[in-house]
């Protein structure tokens, strides 16, 4: 029966697994609380194919318990019922070893039904899950769980995994090979720090290598070929999505063009072109601001246009957008003044609007004459001076002008009318 490779070459103990030296290396929290023996209920949260399942795997193997593996996508509260049921009987004397896999597809009730026996230390479970466990996984769960994150494998830490799977594939052809220069480093490369796509990438480049004179050629075009765009770590609902959407914002707020390029390219590479276009627009806005206020409506024409001509020209307009925003002066100003104004808003902080600057069109002799609005248009440099906010915040300052070129000028203007 066919067995895949990244199966057979799965590590047996914490000496062999590849990478997460911060939790599994000498001194590691994580190796230090296998190795006690005592196992509390963990939360293993990170990418696909960097060791969660095979961590899990060697722990059972270093306990008494039974192991019991449900995958949240197809299992159901009858499973968990089944293994509940297993506790106290000949089966499981010693209590279970429970490792559900992809935890963030059960529902609150689905989590809860554990409850009890997590806690009361029968079921010990081991949960694994691709997405941000403080999202997605219930408080209750959380709390007597302790969380550790799994981190994406270095090509470097890849290499000798790479080296270790081919041997095996060549013990399995029965027949010598030869790697072209550059093959291992490119699938160390090209798996995106995951394990098991560098397997696959092994085990097919075996399969589809040539044979010349009793020797299989493994090229680094086939390599190409096999590994495609597998490097790409992407899920448009999930935290791959919005990390990189983070990273590209706080890459242009930062004023580093390269990492604003890198991350935008990545995002388009996975075909998904509408979410820096909005988000683009939202950075106008919210970093650039009064700065360079015209860059929202360059930013916008860029995005119209990337929108009306698609993929793969759109890349052009949006990477123009990206270089433009990330080489702007900055400020948040406008983000600081409705900030503290919806604050005060939601605080109840209000008040009557000042009766002459309601929808009044004719004040009449019954209003005093203090209370009439002044048309500012009718004064020098259009403006007077007069109360606007409500009387409860007629003191509060919102807006502080930026420290940039364009907004210092608009306060020496404003300065020297107000002559403050």
């Amino acid at each position: 029966m066919y067995r895949p490779l990244a199966d057979e070459i799965r590590p047996k103990s914490l000496d062999d697994v590849v990478g997460q030296e911060h939790i599994l290396g000498k001194n590691g929290m994580l190796r230090r609380i296998i190795e006690s023996g005592q196992i509390p209920n963990l939360i293993f949260y990170g990418p696909s194919g960097v060791g969660k399942t095979t961590v899990a795997s060697i722990i059972a193997e270093k306990t008494q318990r039974t192991l019991h593996k449900l995958n949240a996508t197809t299992a159901g509260i009858g499973d968990i019922k089944a293994v509940i049921d297993s506790l106290d009987t000949m089966l499981a004397p010693n209590g279970v070893l429970l490792y559900l896999d992809e935890i963030q597809y059960f529902n609150k009730k689905q989590q809860q039904s554990l409850l009890e026996h997590i806690e009361n230390g029968k079921i010990s479970l081991i949960a694994s899950t691709t997405e941000n466990p403080y999202f997605y996984v219930y408080n209750a769960i959380l709390s007597r769980s302790t969380v550790f994150e799994f981190k994406a494998i270095e090509p470097k830490q890849l290499i000798p995994a790479i080296e270790r799977a081919m041997g095996i594939m060549g013990e399995k052809n029965g027949l010598n090979w030869e790697a072209e220069e550059g093959v291992m480093d490119f699938i160390a490369s090209a798996c995106g720090g995951d394990v098991r796509k560098a397997m696959n990438c092994v085990e097919l480049l075996f399969y589809g290598a040539r044979e010349t004179d009793g020797k299989l050629l493994l090229s680094l075009d086939d390599a190409k070929s096999v590994a495609q765009r597998s490097a790409i770590r992407y899920d448009r609902d999930g935290d791959g999505h919005y990390d990189l959407l983070s990273a590209f914002q706080k890459s242009i707020r930062g004023s580093d063009p390269d990492a604003a390029i890198h991350y935008l390219a990545r995002l388009l590479e996975a075909g998904d072109m509408i979410s820096p276009c909005r988000r683009l627009l939202v950075i106008a806005a919210e970093d650039i601001g009064l700065a360079y206020p015209q860059a929202i409506s360059i930013v916008k024409a860029c995005v119209d246009s990337a929108r009306e001509i698609g993929l793969p020209e759109a890349q052009i307009p949006l990477a123009e957008a990206t270089i433009l925003l990330a080489t702007a002066p900055k400020s948040n100003s406008a983000v600081s003044a409705i900030k503290m104004a919806m604050a005060d808003v939601k605080a109840g902080r209000t008040g009557d609007t000042p009766r002459h600057i309601k929808n009044v069109h004719a004040d009449g002799a019954e209003v005093e004459k203090v209370e009439a609005y002044k048309y500012a248009h009718d004064y020098k440099n259009h403006y007077v001076e007069q109360q606007y906010l409500p009387d409860a915040v007629k003191d509060r300052k919102y807006y502080e002008f930026g420290d940039n070129k364009t907004e210092q000028a608009a306060k020496k203007y404003w300065d020297e009318i107000k002559k403050k």
